[in-house]
């Protein structure tokens, strides 16, 4: 199979892949940008960043690319509206959000005209979207790394929502090589959304350790784990995750006060960033999809772009 552009409203890329948005700091400028050199959506996740920080992270993406750059922000989060038209009004190219259904959003790109992507579980959600205005919609399965909102395969959810929309269907959730982005097309998919596999990246900001134990993963590695957020949440199994399950860590840690409702059995902000570069991995929440156990390496992009290009192709 080759695989075709992607249009998303006025929105054209050579390549139907769009990177995920992994917070916190996993998916920065620089894994964006390298994404959308060769010829992908490169997505910036917001959330977590200060707005200083993210309107930074933007502006220095712009500089290193010159393709198409996005935001995703989790509508979970507290500071969600100040942080979705902070971004819009810089200039990105498209945003993205899960986590959670915002109404306003719609407005808000509406404004800015800039085309908005929510990340649905249904086809009852996706047709919302689409009469709301979404400009496309990503197709989340129970197979994605991070905070999950079904416990449905994604190919499953696929089938239906691309019979219930016309917009664009972005599937997400189990895709790790180029096998996989031609199974979701040919199920009526219009592109795909890949996190796991571009966590494991050069360019991405997650810990050396957090990548090791991305290529040392076995299937039997991947759990869910009890997030604040009031989700599941989808991660691999390490010391942090079984001192959490078992209550024997006791957070005492200042809250930050970073989501509209949050469960306190742990400091989400905390754990996240102790998974990227600057963290502590000893006391991380290292998310992670059900499919990481297939990544063997970690690649560049360029080199991840080429192998998945190359596997789709040699499927028929």
């Amino acid at each position: 199979m080759i695989l075709r552009e992607l249009k998303i409203g006025n929105i054209t890329v050579s390549v139907p892949i769009i990177q995920g948005g992994m917070a916190v700091r996993i998916s920065t400028a620089r894994l964006a940008a390298a994404v959308a050199n060769e010829g992908g959506i490169g997505i910036i996740a917001g959330t977590g960043m200060s707005m200083d920080e993210l309107i930074s992270e933007i502006r220095m993406a712009r500089k290193m690319t010159k393709g198409v750059i996005g935001v995703n922000v989790l509508f979970a989060v507290r500071e969600f509206a100040d942080m979705v038209r902070a971004a819009m009004k810089e200039g990105i190219d498209l945003f993205i959000s899960g986590a959670g259904f915002s109404r306003d959003m719609f407005s808000w790109g509406k404004e800015y005209d800039t085309p908005v992507i929510p990340i649905v579980s249904s086809a009852k959600l996706a047709a919302m979207a689409e009469k709301l205005g979404a400009a496309a919609v990503v197709v989340e399965g129970k197979e994605a790394g991070g905070h999950l909102g079904t416990d449905r395969p994604m190919k499953e959810i696929l089938r239906e929502v691309c019979k219930e929309v016309k917009i664009p269907v972005i599937a997400a959730g189990g895709i790790i090589d180029g096998k996989d982005i031609a199974g979701a097309i040919k199920l009526g998919a219009s592109g795909v959304q890949m996190g796991t596999r571009f966590a494991a990246s050069q360019e991405s900001a997650a810990s050396k350790e957090m990548k090791d134990m991305y290529v040392r993963a076995n299937k039997e590695d991947v759990v869910h784990i009890s997030s604040p957020v009031g989700l599941p949440g989808q991660c691999i199994r390490n010391g942090f995750y079984k001192r959490i399950e078992s209550g024997a860590s006791k957070d005492t840690h200042e809250c930050f006060a970073c989501l509209k409702r949050c469960n306190h059995n742990f400091c989400i902000m905390k754990a996240l960033l102790n998974a990227c570069d600057r963290g502590n991995p000893e006391e991380a929440l290292m998310f992670a999809g059900e499919l990481v156990y297939k990544i063997k390496e970690i690649l560049p992009v360029k080199q991840i772009f080429k192998n998945l290009l190359s596997e789709a192709a040699g499927v028929e």
